[in-house]
């Protein structure tokens, strides 16, 4: 079997192909499903090792269908490159370097999201950028209005509009205004549409309804715990949700071993590119949960770990 090293780039992708003669064939494409299958369509099966990126979910599941065996690595895991010349780095060379691992099996599998999480994922995404434009939108309207000697009271953004409309403010400054409040009315709507949306996704799911139950977790938070942890079964236990939450560790990095030492640099552990925390949400409610059930918890006190049939470490 032929082993792959596929450098996955935004526009282009370098392939290092070692033959089982030893023979190493380089070639560079365009990153398009198109391209994808003119090249490996026509190839026997394959081992391919690609780094967890943006693109690599997607181009995993298209070599998969052609009948390959692809590997998504953790792009963190220094071993993989052991190959690797320590000359100026280029796409060739890391191409050389993942086919090397992928024959010599010195890779460490990152963990790929399901569908289901992954659609969640880019609807709270999608919700993120939506509410960070808002919030754009609103500070700047209040800087103009403050330049004026004008103040809003305090309130929810989306009561904003009504605080506009409550000060009489000069005719010239409602004018320029004028476009950022109707399109604010706009945003309101669609983040109205998509928190609605969250909140079907929760009363569907067990876990992120079972989450909602903790004190100050919400429809969004729950629905990112849910998205960011997507398989609780490649978790030991709550200590280790709570690692991977805040250093960005992939589960199998945490296990204890002689000289083990846990960096808090997050890891690109997923596919997407998704790390521990998902946008701004906080998606930490673990730990909070295990603390209030007090330092002799057991699993049968800690929602999360009854949840997912834990026991607390």
């Amino acid at each position: 079997m032929d082993h792959v090293g596929l450098d996955l780039g935004k526009r282009e992708s370098q392939i290092a192909i070692l033959a089982e003669d030893g023979e190493l064939i380089n070639m560079r494409i365009r990153t398009e499903r198109r391209r994808l299958v003119e090249m490996f369509g026509r190839r026997p099966k394959a081992r391919i090792l690609m780094e967890a990126s943006t693109e690599s979910e997607w181009v995993a599941r298209c070599l998969e269908d052609l009948g390959h065996e692809v590997i998504v690595a953790d792009p963190n895991y220094a071993p993989m490159y052991a190959q690797r010349t320590r000359r100026v780095k280029t796409d060739r060379r890391d191409a050389h370097a993942l086919a090397h691992a992928c024959r010599a099996g010195t890779y460490r599998p990152a963990h790929r999201t399901s569908t289901e999480r992954r659609e969640l994922r880019a609807r709270l995404a999608v919700r993120e950028a939506v509410v960070r434009t808002r919030a754009a939108w609103i500070t700047r309207i209040q800087s103009l209005v403050r330049r004026e000697g004008g103040r809003f009271r305090t309130g929810a953004p989306e009561t904003f509009l009504t605080r506009v409309e409550e000060l009489a403010l000069p005719p010239a400054l409602m004018t320029v205004i004028a476009p950022l409040v109707e399109l604010l009315g706009a945003i309101n709507k669609q983040i109205a549409v998509l928190d609605e949306e969250l909140e079907r996704i929760v009363a569907a799911d067990e876990v992120a309804r079972h989450l909602t139950t903790v004190p100050g977790v919400g429809p969004v938070t729950a629905t990112a715990y849910v998205a960011t942890v997507d398989d609780v079964t490649r978790f030991r236990g709550a200590h280790q949700v709570e690692a991977y939450h805040q250093g960005g560790e992939p589960p199998h990095a945490l296990a204890p071993g002689p000289g083990r030492v846990v960096h808090s640099a997050p890891a690109q552990e997923t596919p997407d590119g998704g790390a521990a925390r998902l946008g701004g949400a906080d998606c930490r409610p673990a730990w909070p949960v295990h603390r209030r059930g007090g330092a002799g918890a057991t699993s049968g006190g800690d929602p999360l770990c009854d949840l997912a049939g834990w026991d607390c470490i």
